[in-house]
């Protein structure tokens, strides 16, 4: 078996176990075990993927395997990685090992939260290994289906709605990446569905504008594309913390990921010639997340609109065609799933005490658990941008590469999507200000506790990884730069 599908065996083995187990201290040992091997493994790849590269590993993916699955259709399923996949497993080991301390204390049905979670981290491994454009669909299937009754009943607030509305937009969203999907294998007349075969197979350019559009749009949804943003925020709110952890750090990152692998590297040409349009829409969302960030009260919302933000700029980078915008956009998928599950948590950890996500109703709890306060100003720093942290790196390295276009339009839409970073500072700062150093609103929150020990390993380990990228960038950088290669040779041919 390829070492890869470790990735995808340990959660399975996970969901095996705790159906086993008999109580909730068992199932607390398997999951923090199962997450714990998972690290283990993103690390154990990261350092053989570097040393095989720095020996001379030249492939466009390494640790490739190919397995048939469905012979009528080609379905294989394929498995490989480059930088930018290390990358992304890297991050979705982190939050899912973060996430299991953060529930902690998960009632009700604890088992059968930490069941349908596994099923989810099962989606997101598997998303970010496969090179069949089935098998990913597949995956990205398995990661959305759990994520209905993980909001709808473990949720709070309006959960049934916001559950059903992630679906339904994301289920739709899917339906149009399939028939782009099966468009371009019976397009290319290829006999596989495996994105490294289907990169040698021209496809006629016509045909990629239509295929461009059904992906880019299928992936897109689920990266928060503006005006099809709406799910995200009320899905994030209604959520369990882990499990908006898991949703804004990672699944996410899937439309972003999907968006650079399938539709700019197999339609180069569309990407080139429509590219405009969803830059446009990119653009807008950039600014409107965080406009939209500023009006809200609730800490959850505050955090899905920036949330929009961030993720549009993560398809705005991409669309920019470069290598430098591309290399931004990988650092920001990274550097926004790791503050963002950091502000989920720290969130969760706050309602837990207060019973309240409203800033109107909270103040001085710098005070009262200041562990919590300066963990959420760290946070909220990352997420302005401030230099040193992971915010900074990535946007930077995205407006950088968006200038090399001489062109007006591109100049115009990234002068305006830089604003974000000053409205961001208006609603970090503003919400700061208002919950943890004003004036306390309820005397009850004086007798608050800090943080307990699991909830310390879960912030401590989310903020040291956020100050490393931001410290200590070029390393991982250079692992995302010489990854798109072929990518850029495919641009430019």
């Amino acid at each position: 078996m390829n070492f890869l599908s470790i990735f995808v065996l340990i959660p399975v083995l996970m969901i095996i176990a705790l159906f086993i187990a008999r109580n909730r201290k068992q199932v607390l040992g398997i999951m923090v075990t199962g997450s714990t091997l998972l690290v283990i493994m993103a690390v154990y790849l990261t350092v053989s993927y570097i040393t095989d590269r720095a020996a001379g590993a030249t492939g466009p993916m390494l640790y490739t395997a190919s397995m048939m699955w469905y012979e009528p259709l080609n379905i294989h399923y394929s498995v490989g990685v480059d930088g930018i996949s290390v990358a992304m497993l890297c991050l979705s080991a982190i939050i899912v090992f973060t996430g299991t301390f953060t529930s902690w204390k998960i009632e009700p049905l604890t088992k059968e939260f930490f069941l349908w979670f596994c099923l989810l981290s099962i989606g997101v491994f598997g998303f970010f290994i496969a090179t069949d454009l089935f098998t990913m669909f597949m995956f990205y299937e398995v990661a959305l289906i759990p994520m209905f009754l993980l909001i709808g009943i473990w949720g709070s607030g309006r959960k049934e709605y916001s559950a059903m509305k992630l679906t339904l937009m994301l289920m739709g969203a899917s339906a149009f990446l399939l028939v782009g999907i099966l468009g371009i294998y019976f397009s290319s007349g290829a006999t596989t569905m495996n994105i490294l075969e289907l990169v040698k197979i021209h496809i006629p350019v016509q045909q990629q504008y239509l295929f461009f559009v059904l992906t880019f749009f299928g992936f897109g949804v689920l990266g928060a594309l503006f005006p099809f943003h709406t799910w995200s925020p009320d899905g994030h709110a209604s959520a369990p913390t882990a499990v908006s952890m898991l949703h804004a750090g990672v699944l996410m990152k899937l439309g972003g990921y999907g968006a650079f692998r399938v539709s700019i590297y197999l339609m180069p040409e569309a990407a080139h010639d429509i590219s405009w349009i969803f830059l446009i829409m990119t653009g807008i969302g950039v600014v409107y997340g965080a406009f939209s960030a500023i009006h809200q009260t609730d800490l959850k919302y505050i955090n899905a609109y920036s949330s929009v933000s961030h993720c549009n700029l993560v398809l705005f980078a991409i669309l920019m065609l470069n290598q430098t915008a591309m290399t931004g956009a990988v650092l920001q998928m990274l550097s926004h799933g790791l503050m963002t599950a950091l502000f989920f948590a720290l969130i969760g950890m706050i309602y837990g005490r207060t019973h309240t996500r409203l800033i109107t109703e909270m103040g001085g709890l710098m005070k009262v658990m200041p562990f919590l306060g300066v963990s959420f100003v760290i946070g909220g720093l990352a997420s302005l941008g401030l230099p040193g942290l992971s915010g900074f790196v990535a946007e930077m390295t995205i407006f950088f590469g968006a200038f090399e276009h001489p062109d007006m339009f591109h100049r115009v839409l990234t002068i305006a999507s830089t604003m974000s970073i000053v409205i961001t500072a208006v609603y970090i700062l503003r919400m700061v200000g208002k919950f943890l150093y004003g004036p306390m609103q309820d005397k009850h929150h004086a007798a608050l506790t800090d943080a307990v020990w699991y909830e310390k390993i879960a912030v401590v380990t989310l903020i040291a990884f956020i100050i490393a990228i931001g410290s200590l960038p070029l390393g991982l950088s250079d692992m995302i730069r010489s990854s798109l290669t072929d990518v850029i040779a495919q641009l430019v041919r």
